[in-house]
C-alpha cells in the first residue's frame, strides 16, 4: 500500500460536514437548556428544572469531543492546499486567532455582564462595565475578566493545530499514519480509545470537571487532543472509516445502554450518587462518548455522504454562529427574566432568536469585507470557504 502523505488531496467528505452542522445544531439547544438546568451559566431563568438535566445528559459526553474530531478530520484538507506545515500553521493562526481576539473583545462581554447584573449585583449599565472593568486583567465577584466563556472551544483548537503542525513535521509521520490505519481498522477501533476514555472518567479524574483553562485542563486535554488527532488521520484513512461504518450499530447500542446506566445513577432517590459509584459512572460516560462518536461518523459515511445546496452555506456558517450564539442566548434569557412568561414559551423564544441571530450574524458578516476574517471568513468571498 503507498504511503499517504500528510499533504495528499483529500476528497471532501459531505457527511462529515453535516455531522458538524448537527453537532453545531445540537450545541445551540444544549446551550439553550443551560438557562433551565440547576448547573452554573451566564443567565438562568426562573423556571430551571431538575429534570432537564437528563436529556442534557443524553449528549454532554460526546459533543464536544465530535466538534474536536471533526476539526481534526477538516484539518487534512487544509493542510493538503497549503504549502507545508509552516503554512497551514500560519493560515490557521489567522482564521483561529483573529476571531478569537475580535470575540473576546466584542462578542463576549455581554456575557459576564449580565452573570454579574443578575447573580452578583453589579449596578453598573453594560457601557460601564466594558469600559472600565471587563479588561481588568482580573476577577470581579469570581469571574475572570476578560472572558473567553465558549469561546475555550476556538483557543484549545488553535493550541492542538500547533501540535499538529510539529508532528506532521517529523519525518517519521508517514509511519504514525500506517499504524494508526493497522490499529483502528477492525475492533481497537472501539477498545482502545473506549480503554482510554474509560481510564480517564473513571479512575484519573472521577466525576471530574474540565477547567477551561488551558494552562490547569489536564483532563480535557487528555480527550480533545487525542480526539483532535484522530480525526486528522481519519481523514487518509478509509479502511478505519469503513470499520465506522461497520460497527455503527454496536457502538451506538454500546452508547445508549451506558446512557441508560447514567440516567439509573441520576435517577438514584438520594440525589448525588455515593462515591463508589464514581468509577461505574464515569465507565459508563466514557463509553457513551466514544461509542456516538463511532456511530455518528458510521452513519456520516453511510447515509450522509452527498452534497446538497444548503452545504457550502450551512458550513460555512457554523464557525461564524458559533462566535455569536452564546451571546445571544445569554442577552435573550436575560430580557425575557422580567417577562413573566411560562418556561417552555422562554425555551421557544430562546431556540429562534438564537437560530435568527446567528444567521443573521454570519449573512450580514459575510457580506462586509472587513469584518469578514474578524468572523472567521476568507477575505475574499466569491470561493467556498474550507471548514473551521
Amino acid at each position: 500500500m503507498a504511503r499517504v502523505s500528510p499533504t495528499s488531496p483529500i476528497p471532501r467528505h459531505y457527511g462529515l460536514d453535516w455531522l458538524r452542522v448537527a453537532a453545531f445544531a445540537i450545541l445551540i439547544l444544549y446551550h439553550v437548556g443551560m438557562v433551565f438546568v440547576p448547573w452554573g451559566f451566564h443567565a438562568k431563568s426562573p423556571h430551571g428544572a431538575d429534570w432537564a438535566v437528563l436529556p442534557m445528559l443524553a449528549v454532554n459526553a460526546w459533543r464536544l469531543t465530535l466538534l474536536f474530531v471533526v476539526s481534526g478530520y477538516a484539518s487534512r484538507a487544509l493542510l493538503s492546499r497549503a504549502r507545508g506545515p509552516g503554512a497551514f500553521l500560519t493560515q490557521r493562526t489567522w482564521r483561529l486567532l483573529v476571531p478569537l481576539a475580535f470575540g473576546v473583545a466584542v462578542v463576549v462581554p455581554p456575557q459576564p455582564w449580565v452573570e454579574l447584573v443578575t447573580q452578583h449585583g453589579y449596578r453598573g449599565g453594560f457601557a460601564t462595565f466594558w469600559s472600565h472593568d471587563y479588561f481588568r486583567f482580573a476577577r470581579l465577584a469570581g469571574i475572570g475578566l476578560p472572558a473567553l466563556n465558549h469561546l475555550w472551544f476556538v483557543l484549545y483548537l488553535w493550541l492542538y493545530t500547533v501540535v499538529l503542525a510539529l508532528l506532521v513535521a517529523l519525518p517519521r509521520w508517514p509511519g504514525a499514519q500506517a499504524l494508526f490505519d493497522r490499529l483502528f481498522g477492525g475492533p481497537l477501533l472501539l477498545i482502545l480509545p473506549g480503554t482510554w476514555l474509560v481510564c480517564i472518567h473513571a479512575w484519573w479524574f472521577p466525576m471530574g470537571y474540565e477547567t477551561q483553562d488551558p494552562l490547569h485542563d489536564p483532563m480535557a486535554h487528555m480527550i480533545y487532543l487525542p480526539a483532535f488527532l484522530f480525526g486528522f488521520a481519519l481523514a487518509a484513512a478509509p479502511r478505519v472509516l469503513a470499520a465506522c461504518v461497520r460497527y455503527r450499530w454496536l457502538a451506538g447500542v454500546a452508547a445508549i445502554a451506558a446512557y441508560g446506566v447514567i440516567l439509573a445513577i441520576e435517577l438514584m432517590p438520594d440525589g448525588d450518587p455515593p462515591r463508589w459509584l464514581y468509577p461505574g459512572y464515569g465507565a459508563a460516560h466514557a463509553v457513551q462518548q466514544w461509542g456516538a462518536i463511532v456511530a455518528l461518523i458510521g452513519h456520516a459515511e453511510r447515509r450522509w455522504n452527498r452534497d446538497h445546496r444548503w452545504r457550502g452555506l450551512l458550513t460555512e456558517a457554523v464557525f461564524p454562529c458559533y462566535l455569536v450564539h452564546q451571546t445571544i442566548i445569554v442577552l435573550t434569557a436575560y430580557w425575557l427574566m422580567p417577562a413573566g412568561l411560562t418556561g417552555g414559551v422562554e425555551c421557544a423564544i430562546l431556540v429562534v432568536a438564537t437560530i435568527v441571530g446567528s444567521m443573521a450574524f454570519y449573512l450580514i458578516g459575510r457580506q462586509i469585507g472587513p469584518l469578514r476574517p474578524l468572523i472567521g471568513l476568507r477575505r475574499v468571498s466569491s470561493h467556498r470557504v474550507a471548514t473551521t
